[in-house]
């Protein structure tokens, strides 16, 4: 693959809403099996995982010399960030595709973005 740029496909977990049922989760989660194969095979994989609640994370702000910790997400909103993917794909309309196939295998919105610079191989 020459020319490569990576992509980040960022899962958009809503906070409000019914979670899948254990059979709904179970179906998911042997889709994105599936997914990540997919891009395994095609050279496109990176990384992918999920990320625990908002509730555990802890932001860190400067704060002159000094560095503030404060336990929780960074902001209040209807969604966050629940799990991401990088991969490695020519040109954007090739992300996007992979972004769909994210998309009907987590059931959830997905936002694709490009890193800077081209991947050096």
């Amino acid at each position: 693959m020459t020319n490569a740029r990576y992509y980040l496909l960022s899962v958009v977990q809503p906070t409000e809403g019914t979670p899948p049922t254990p059979d709904e989760m179970t179906r998911i989660m042997a889709n994105l099996d599936a997914f990540h194969q997919e891009l395994k095979d095609a050279g496109a994989w990176v990384f992918a995982g999920g990320l625990a609640a908002p509730g555990t994370a802890t932001v860190l702000r400067a704060k002159g010399s000094d560095v503030l910790t404060t336990d929780g997400p960074y902001i209040e909103s209807k969604e966050y960030l629940g799990g991401l993917c990088i991969v490695k794909a020519p040109d954007l309309d090739a992300a996007l595709d992979w972004g769909r196939k994210a998309l009907h295998a987590t059931t959830l919105p997905i936002e694709v973005r490009p890193f800077h610079g081209e991947v050096e191989e």
